[in-house]
């Protein structure tokens, strides 16, 4: 129904001009967030490729033969990912957008020969369900934080000193081996990622209004995608280890 007494209908140039304005951003704004969700989506869909290729044969995959052997091969594999995020981190600002997305993919594909082990460690029904429950939670937490008015900025502070805390508890339990201390591990895990989605979300959104338009903002998508493929992985990664069953 119109709304009559609304003055954005009289013949007020000025007002239709801020209000094309406005659709203009809201837009661009979407067709934003659209890009960034479509590199992360097909970047965790490359990563699954991988490796379900990668570990396929059982014993006789490259999977087995090279992740549990332990030669100097496996953890070039498994730290490979982590020196790029470093890169990609702390040299965004010189890199170019082509070198941003040449980096983005080695990770994606570098985290699926990292992950095959969980197709020989996990059963298929396990990890499908795992997958779509992060992926429904997911979905839900960045929406919220997308459409939240509420300022997400310290309560991202919070879980980041929650995931430092993380990393060294899931340190200590390499010595411990403790089950009940990788119990816990594995639900605050689920919990601080759950939040840095949401985080993660509304921060990437903020960033559109200092990037939109400029040399910038095809930087910002890839970084922004690579934030949330960090957040999907890392809760999958968590989910799997508190509800998997091992593979027959």
């Amino acid at each position: 129904m119109a709304n009559w007494s609304d003055p954005r209908t009289t013949a007020a140039p000025y007002a239709t001009g801020a209000d094309t304005r406005s659709a203009a951003y809201d837009a661009g704004l979407r067709s934003y967030m659209l890009s960034v969700y479509n590199y992360m989506a097909s970047g965790v869909l490359l990563t699954g490729i991988i490796a379900m290729l990668f570990s396929m044969g059982g014993e006789t995959s490259p999977a087995y033969q090279i992740m549990a052997g332990g030669g100097i091969l496996k953890w070039i594999i498994v730290l490979s990912p982590l020196a790029i995020v470093f890169a990609m981190s702390f040299g965004q600002n010189r890199m170019s957008q082509a070198t941003l997305q040449l980096l983005y993919w080695s990770f994606a594909v570098l985290m699926g020969l990292s992950l095959s082990t969980i197709f020989l460690v996990y059963s298929g029904t396990s990890i499908a369900q795992a997958f779509f429950a992060t992926a429904a939670g997911f979905a839900g937490l960045s929406l919220w934080g997308y459409t939240t008015k509420k300022d997400l900025s310290g309560f991202g502070t919070f879980l980041i000193m929650g995931l430092v805390g993380l990393i060294v508890a899931s340190l200590l339990n390499l010595w411990f081996q403790s089950g009940t201390l990788q119990l816990v591990i594995s639900i605050v895990g689920v919990l601080i990622f759950a939040g840095l989605t949401a985080y993660d979300t509304q921060k990437i959104k903020s960033m559109y209004f200092h990037v939109a338009g400029t040399d910038m903002q095809g930087k910002v998508v890839i970084m922004g995608a690579l934030s949330l493929y960090l957040d999907f992985i890392n809760m999958f990664l968590f989910i799997l280890r508190l509800f998997g069953s091992a593979r027959d």
